[in-house]
Order: structure tokens, then sequence, then C-alpha cells
């Protein structure tokens, strides 16, 4: 009979086996589940940003060179807080022929427009004037093939080469290429792998010591009637990698689900198609292959005590106290990130650091066992109750055992305490914007066509039947120094009532009475500085008589800026940038922005809360993928939690037995369960959640310079961690109780 005839007979006779190859099977499909799926989002964030290449929001893959057939440009407009992407093309007449993007069914022309089915349902379901006249007639529909994500609002609208934007690039075909996967989820699901695969595997770890003791004393008889190590080998490998494979073909069954599952999670504005996860084969493989691997060899491994005393389990041993140099494993761990994060700049590059981030996450399996060890130390010396005895004493003996029910509750603390130090943060650094009130739309022109932007504009709004006014706001530098080596101060040139109404500068109407004045943030001396259209253009003196006024502004980020009268603008300064500035209220903003869109012709129209449209699209992306992510660990670490103690008690059955049939209630021997789950995994977790927020500030230092923002939700993971403990330690009195029902004989 061979190995794998012995591991059948084995399954078929012994129900609990049966029942830990089932947990160890589950514990498998999960980790292989769960690695491809996060071994895909770069792939998948790759394959959305291929078909929308050709919206050409990033200016990347534009062929300037070849025969030009095309005038392109391409924009984002916003309607009810949501990002349209606008691109605005017109054919070069006697260019030739012009290739469609796939999705893209027909080039629209003058005066029409190609939508997306979201965009064409908003044009259908408001008015004229709020959203559709931006764009023109609607003549077809984008199909998945040309969009990002589903619900993507796009509109190709057609031009005539003169109606185009100055800054519309001629181009020999729409913009391709190979796109690049989001650098951001790419690190995110690295992140991932690391912190959800190893809970996988400590709950694959925890199903296979369910039989811990049974098989140790079944392998050491078989070692008694002659089976040489490699015949024991053979057979254990051979069990568990029958559990092993299955778990992981049911993990590349699963993951479709997944995957579907996954599409319906938002990602920097929009869920995914179903053909967006798609893992190269070779990877699948790999992966299908590797998971079983490492849990076969961690089985074979964890052989060596059998193998070197078949006697072990019937025999007995003193186990040896675990040594002080297991504390050394964190610092170490932490010197090495800390050098990565330090030193990424230089190398850059992003595996060092998730190299640092594995040997952190792998030094808690040795730190671990020691601290389980002195919690039990404590326990021993200082209570005297049963319970507490009983606990300590297992801690003492078996702290790497013991350890194990904690194991995957510690990965959760520090991925969540490593996550709630970031988040903060960067809502912290969410803000900024240009110099105007929140409520004020905005167009860049240039000297030629700003007027003609505020006279269409202002006519659009007198059509639609509204009071507010567009205005032209000037830029122009207060200069020191000659050219190319001068510096200075930036201004508006816009009138004091203008500003009071339009800027966040703070100025008020008391600020506007004593004539033509230049306001800043102090009051600078006029006659040290010049104005100049641009840094290298003619300055001009300031004219005699012009007052400054020191006005604080509402914000830091203004108070390098000026504001300048054009009264008081000396002759011979010829402004050549300007801003189209446009007042709004919540009810007609989108009128405004239709007003403006027309004469813009597809240049950007911004406002405060749309230049922070991507920072809140991040942010919530960020708390999305914690959530998730917290929510997935903590239900590993609980059935791992669960598993174990279960594994805990199905090991000591003849311990629990003798002390039942002595005397000791279940109530007591439950109770010394219960801590020695729930204490160590409350240590354990402080001291991850410490290291988590370490972790964090280390890859934020990455990002920026400046502190961090803690905040009390850092609480949380510790919290919940405490919580999965004692709900994994509420399995040992159902346990107990099993055993007490069974005869003790059957051992």
């Amino acid at each position: 009979m061979n190995s794998l005839q012995i591991a059948l007979r084995v399954l078929r006779v012994d129900r609990r086996t049966r029942t830990s190859a089932i947990l160890t099977a589950i514990g498998v499909a999960v980790a292989t589940g769960l690695v491809l799926l996060l071994a895909t989002l770069p792939f998948a964030t790759q394959n959305r940003e291929q078909r929308a290449l050709w919206q050409g929001e990033h200016h990347v893959g534009y062929q300037l060179d070849g025969p030009q057939k095309l005038l392109f440009n391409s924009a984002t407009d916003y309607f009810d807080g949501q990002q349209i992407v606008r691109v605005d093309i017109a054919p070069i007449a006697g260019a030739g022929a012009i290739a469609l993007p796939p999705g893209v069914p027909q080039l629209p022309g003058p005066g029409e427009t190609v939508v997306s089915p979201a965009l064409g349902r908003l044009l259908q379901a408001h008015p004229a004037a709020q959203l559709g006249d931006r764009f023109g007639k609607p003549v077809g529909a984008l199909g998945d093939g040309a969009l990002r994500f589903p619900e993507q609002l796009v509109a190709l609208v057609g031009h005539t080469p003169d109606a185009m934007p100055k800054n519309a690039y001629p181009l020999a075909d729409f913009p391709g290429g190979k796109a690049s996967p989001d650098p951001l989820l790419m690190l995110l699901s690295w992140v991932g792998i690391i912190v959800l695969l190893v809970p996988s595997l400590v709950l694959v770890a925890s199903s296979a010591r369910l039989t811990a003791a049974r098989r140790e004393r079944r392998l050491a008889a078989i070692r008694l009637a002659g089976a040489t190590p490699g015949q024991v080998t053979n057979m254990v490998a051979a069990e568990t990698t029958l559990s092993a494979g299955v778990g992981a073909l049911l993990g590349l069954l699963i993951s479709p689900a997944l995957h579907g599952l996954a599409s319906f999670v938002p990602w920097a504005g929009g869920t995914w198609l179903a053909a967006d996860f798609a893992l190269p084969i070779g990877l699948t493989v790999f992966i299908v292959l590797a998971i079983p691997v490492l849990v076969v060899l961690a089985g074979v491994l964890g052989l060596r005590r059998v193998l070197k005393n078949p006697l072990f389990a019937t025999g007995g041993h003193t186990k040896k106290p675990l040594h002080w140099w297991r504390l050394l494993a964190l610092p170490v761990a932490g010197a090495f990130f800390l050098f990565a994060v330090t030193t990424v700049k230089e190398t850059g590059g992003i595996g060092l650091v998730m190299a640092g981030l594995f040997f952190l996450v792998g030094s808690a399996a040795i730190v671990g066992p020691w601290v389980t060890s002195a919690v039990g130390g404590t326990f021993v010396r200082i209570w005297r109750r049963p319970s507490a005895l009983l606990a300590g004493r297992r801690l003492r003996d078996d702290p790497k055992g013991a350890y194990r029910a904690s194991a995957g509750i510690v990965l959760a603390v520090f991925a969540g305490s490593m996550a709630l130090t970031l988040l903060p943060t960067f809502e912290s650094m969410a803000g900024g914007g240009r110099s105007y009130v929140d409520s004020v739309l905005y167009v860049d022109a240039t000297d030629q066509n700003a007027a003609r932007i505020v006279d269409q504009a202002n006519a659009s709004l007198q059509k639609y039947g509204q009071s507010e006014k567009a205005v032209a706001v000037g830029e122009v530098y207060l200069v020191k120094g000659q050219a190319p080596n001068r510096y200075g101060h930036r201004a508006l040139v816009l009138t004091c009532a203008d500003a009071v109404k339009l800027t966040r500068y703070g100025l008020t109407p008391e600020n506007c009475t004593g004539g033509p004045a230049v306001f800043g943030d102090s009051a600078i001396d006029l006659a040290q500085y010049k104005f100049a259209a641009n840094w290298e253009g003619q300055a001009v003196a300031a004219k005699s008589g012009t007052r400054v006024e020191a006005v604080h502004p509402r914000d830091a980020d203004l108070s390098d800026t000026l504001i300048v009268d054009p009264a008081a603008l000396p002759d011979g300064v010829k402004l050549t940038d300007y801003t189209v500035v446009a007042p709004t209220t919540d009810a007609n903003r989108e009128i405004v922005r239709t007003a403006l869109a027309g004469p813009a012709a597809g240049a950007e129209i911004g406002s405060r809360d749309q230049y922070l449209y991507n920072q809140q699209i991040e942010l919530g992306d960020l708390r999305r993928v914690t959530v998730i992510g917290l929510i997935a660990a903590g239900i590993l670490a609980g059935c791992s939690a669960a598993v174990a103690t279960a594994g805990s008690v199905m090991d000591r059955r003849r311990t629990f037995g003798a002390l039942m049939a002595a005397g000791t209630p279940v109530r007591v021997l439950a109770r010394a369960l219960r801590m020695e789950a729930a204490l160590p995994a409350l240590v354990a977790t402080i001291g991850a959640g410490i290291v988590g927020v370490l972790v964090g500030v280390g890859l934020f230092s990455m990002v920026d310079a400046r502190g961090i923002v803690l905040s009390p939700w850092l609480l949380a993971p510790v919290v919940l961690g405490v919580g999965v403990a004692l709900l994994g330690a509420s399995v040992c009195t159902p346990a107990l109780k099993r055993v007490q029902a069974e005869p003790l004989a059957e051992e």
C-alpha cells in the first residue's frame, strides 16, 4: 500500500482527520482566491486604462509626428459633482481617413456629439440649459470598449478646425499606446497579499493542528512498526497534498465569483467590467501551485520531532524555554524597513520597502511566542486561581501553540493600525485650489479670446434668464531685478468690488474706499517693484500715488498673491493671461457652467469643489479599501482563532478528560481556555497596534515630509482584535462539552 492509499484510508475511517482536511482545504481555498484576486488588480487597472487611452486625459501616446489628420483636445467637465471627460476633435480637411478607437461608432460633425450611455441618460433627465447645450446634438453612443468603467461620463464633441481651443494638438490619430497599471492600487494589492495571506495560512495551520496529537501518535506507531523517515514524510505529504490540492482548485473555481464581487467595488470614480479581471495564465498556474506547495512544505517541516523521537507522543519530553534573542527579530526587521523607506528615493523602487514590510510581518511569528510565554509566566507567579494557573502553565509549556490562536488577530490589528494612521493624514492634506471662492467658476483664456468668452457667456446667461455676469481677471507680476533672475509676486488684476465678491482674500467693502490700490498679505514697498506681464517681460514702474493696503487672506495658500485694481495698473503693461470668472449659486451653477462651456470651446472650466474632486475620490477609495481589508482580516483572524482554540482542546483531550474525571468543573477549564486565548491576544494586539502606527508613519514619509495626524480611530483595530479574540475563545466551552460527552477510552 503506497502513501496515497494510506492517506485515503485514514480519511475514510477517521472523522476528526476528515474534519481537519476539510477545514484545511477551505483555508487553502480562501488563501488562493484572495491571492488570485489581489494579484489581478494591477492588470485590471491596466485594462481599464487601455480602453481610455483614446480620451487623452494624461497626454500620453500623442502621435505628434507623421501626417496630421485631426485637431485634438481633452479636458474634464463636471455636472452635479460628477466628472465628465470631454474630448473635442476637428478633422483636418483632406488629411485622409481617421481610425476610430474601439467602442467609438463614428466621428461627430460640427455641433454634434457622441456620448457614453450614462451621460446620455443625464442629458435626457436634465434641461439643455443645464447640460445638453455644452456638447451639441447627440448622434451616437460610445460602447464599453471606449469607457474606463461602465458609469463613466464621456462626450466626444465635433468642431470645425477654427472653433477648436488654441491649445489643441494636431495629431496623426487618436492617442494610443500601452497603458500602465494604477501605482496606488498596485501598492495596495501587494500590501493586501502580505497582510491577508498570512492570516489565511494561519487558518490553514490551525486547521491542520486539529488532529496534531492524534497524527503524531499514529506516525510514532508507524515508525515503531518499521517505517522509514522517508515513508512517514511521504504519508504526511500525501495527506496534506490531498486537502491542499482540493483547496487550491476550489480557490481557482471561486475566483470568478470573487472577481464578480470586486467588480462592484468602485475605484477611481467607477466600478469595473467583468473582463477587466484577467490574470495571465502563467501567473495563475504559479499561484495555484505555489500555495499548496507552501502548505505541504509546512506540514513536512512539522514532522521533525516525530522523525527524531518516535516516542514523543507517548513518552513526553521537557520543552526548552524560548530564548530572549527572539525579541531581536522585531528591531532588526524594523531597522531594515526604516532603511528601505529612507532610501526609496535613491533606489527608485518599492520592492525593498515591500520586503521590509514582509520581514516586519514575519517577525511577529518569532516575537509572539516569547510574549505569550512571558504572559504565562506572569500568570504562574501572580495569580493563584485554578483557571489562571492552568492557563499560565499552558502558555509556559507550549507558547508556540498558544500564540497560534492570536497570530491572525495580530496581523489584522497591524494592518488596521497602519491604514488608520495614513487615512487621517491624507484627509488633512486635502484642500487647496485657486484664488476664488467655492461658488465661482473659472476658465483660463488669453488676451485674444478673453473678451469674446466674456461677451458670449454673458449673452448666454441673459438668454437663460440669469443675472450673474462673467468678468475677465488679468494676471500680472510685481518683480524685482532683471530677467531672467527676477523674483517677486503674482497678482490678479480686478476691481476691489469684484475681489470682495469673487476671491478668498478676505477683502471687505471698507477696503474699496480711498482710490486704486494694491492689496497683499503685507504692505509691500511699491518703490522697489515694477509691473510686468510675465517674468521675462518688460517691467514698468508703478503709478505714483497708488496706495498699498495689507489684507490677510482667508487661506494661507494665497499669502504670496496680490490683488491689483485695474486703475492702478501702469500704462505700457499689456496683459496676456486672463481667467474668465463667473459667480454662481447652488440653483444656477450648472446653467452658468453651460454658458461658459460654449465659448470656452473645450477648455476646462473649474471651481474649488472640482479642484478637490480627485482628492475626495482617492480618499473615498482608501476608506473603502481599509474597511474591506479590516473586515476580511477580522473574519480570517476570528476563524483561525476559533479553529486554533478548538484544536487546542482536541490536542489535550486526554488531559481534559482526566481532569473532568477527577471532578474539575467544565466552567473552570473553560475559563482557563478563555484566559490563555484572550490575554496573550490582548498584549499582542497592543504591540501590533503600536508597530502598525510606526509603519504607517514610515510609509507616509515616502510621500510627504510633514508630520502624521493621529486619530482616536487608531484604537478601533485593537478593540476589534480583542473582540475577535474573545469570539474565537468562545468555542472552548462547546469543545469541552464534546470531550465530556465522549468516552475517555476512545483516546
